[in-house]
């Protein structure tokens, strides 16, 4: 039996999602720039779709640029603040991504901005009061923080933070590649200047996304050559790709009720099990919480073969991460654990769920955890 429990790293494409690219691939093969029959084809295809992203989270479609992804948009937005609306102070935290956290610190370091790191609590969440106080400066700001964080699932009042945004003149990034399909967003209602996506993480292709940026912000693009993307990104469009990514936001627009209830029972049944199960667990962030329904990060009990852990599980067909994926192989570990001081003496797994999911394989999951510790298991 293979078990796919690694969701937050990727998602299995989705096969109407396939279908939908393969269509194009056959018949839609013209360059959107071409002025020809065939090039106004794609790019009616890409307008369109455009325009369907915009409707999902209350946006107008010029304010869609897409992109190869998420953190090409998380740079585009950091930069383009800098480099075009004179940001010299950039507020972040220590648990954001490192297409982030990255780009922030080699500004800092070129003595471009002053970055500040907004204090997180024992749980993992910002502290409001704290990115209050930071926003008190003269300084043109600019506030980035993710709407859920990807290794522990911790969601952000995006609301609040939107306000004291507002409040105190500053700019608002945000990235939603945890959130964006899962949850809904209307940007008519939560004010951000920047917000980031990337089609993998609910089912549509890798290599795309978007970013969303505010008309009231006039931004240059990074990346020069063609006028694509509305003069904002340079470079032949990636139609199948972007036809793929609308059509995976429709379907997780259309059934997104349906699959956050199936998705949040997983999780829950993941917790009881591991409790029932596995005795001394503990999970990370706010699991029971403001946290994501798909992710669940859990520190099991220490074993002689904790660092073993993720292989053993995969030995036994079972795929999972101990952190964020664009870490791995990496001997650092997970700079969001080690910030919020999570002890080291236990194996740490993350199981990130998707609609595909089913409470069988949990079953067979936490027979398998048993096994690796010695546990009885159902015959």
């Amino acid at each position: 039996m293979n078990i796919y429990f690694d969701n937050a790293a990727t998602t299995p494409l989705d096969p109407e999602v396939i279908e939908e690219m393969l269509s194009y691939m056959r018949a839609d093969f013209g360059n959107p720039s071409s002025t020809h029959a065939y090039g106004r084809k794609t790019r009616a295809a890409i307008d369109l779709g455009r325009k369907r992203v915009a409707g999902h989270i209350n946006a107008e479609p010029g304010e869609i640029i897409f992109t190869s992804g998420g953190t090409e948009a998380d740079n585009m937005a950091i930069l383009c603040s800098v480099n075009d609306l004179g940001v010299t102070h950039i507020i972040t935290s220590s648990i954001e991504h490192h297409a982030v956290l990255y780009p922030a610190e080699k500004l800092a370091e070129a003595g471009k901005v002053r970055m500040s790191l907004v204090d997180i609590d024992e749980k993992g969440h910002v502290r409001l009061d704290h990115l209050e106080t930071l926003l008190q400066s003269d300084e043109k700001t600019l506030v980035s923080l993710m709407h859920a964080n990807n290794e522990i699932g911790n969601i952000l009042p995006l609301q609040k933070v939107s306000d004291l945004c507002k409040e105190y003149g500053a700019l608002l990034h945000t990235d939603t590649v945890q959130t964006i399909a899962h949850y809904l967003i209307d940007l008519k209602k939560t004010h951000v200047d920047f917000m980031t996506c990337s089609a993998h993480k609910f089912h549509g292709p890798k290599g795309i996304g978007f970013l969303y940026i505010n008309s009231d912000v006039k931004v240059s693009p990074l990346i020069y050559g063609g006028g694509q993307e509305r003069n904002m990104r340079a470079g032949t469009e990636n139609v199948y790709g972007i036809m793929g990514l609308v059509k995976a936001l429709d379907i997780a627009y259309e059934h997104l009720e349906e699959h956050a209830a199936h998705i949040l029972s997983l999780k829950r049944y993941m917790m009881e099990r591991l409790r029932e199960d596995m005795g001394d667990v503990l999970f990370n962030g706010d699991a029971e919480g403001e946290s994501l329904y798909t992710v669940l990060n859990v520190a099991l009990p220490e074993t002689d073969k904790n660092e073993m852990m993720l292989f053993n599980l995969d030995i036994e067909g079972v795929a999972t991460s101990g952190g964020s994926a664009c870490s791995s192989g990496s001997d650092i570990g997970s700079h969001v654990l080690a910030k919020m001081h999570i002890p080291g003496d236990r194996p740490v797994v993350r199981f990130s769920f998707s609609k595909y999911n089913t409470k069988e394989e949990i079953d067979y999951t936490i027979e398998k955890l048993k096994m690796i510790y010695e546990l009885p298991t159902i015959a």
